[in-house]
């Protein structure tokens, strides 16, 4: 099956946020802040490799873009190690591909 490519980051956003809803949890935990839902970490953590770039560079762009923000129902801004742990998380509980760790050159981009 062939995917439609996209240069659109905010298409991108909410197509990633839509496929999260239906492969994850909102919430990692019962006892999670419920601050960011899995859905949107996930979401901006696909974002920060369409951008190619690391966790303080996507939070700096969520900074920038409203429209991204407001794509991911985004609140709040998380910080860069929000992003870093639940990069982690999803990696260790195998929800994110290995393909896509290979792509970080074998570990999670350091902020």
């Amino acid at each position: 099956m062939v995917r439609a490519m996209t240069k659109s980051p905010v298409a991108l956003g909410k197509e990633a946020l839509r496929v999260a809803k239906k492969a994850l949890p909102a919430y990692s935990s019962p006892f999670s802040p419920k601050v960011f839902t899995q859905h949107q970490l996930f979401a901006i953590l696909v974002l920060r490799q369409f951008f190619r770039t690391d966790y303080r560079g996507v939070v700096q762009l969520l900074c920038d873009f409203s429209d991204l923000r407001a794509a991911l129902d985004l609140k709040k801004i998380p910080h860069y190690s929000t992003l870093c742990y639940a990069e982690q998380r999803l990696l260790k509980k195998g929800l994110l591909s290995d393909c896509w760790q290979s792509s970080s050159s074998g570990q999670p981009n350091a902020a």
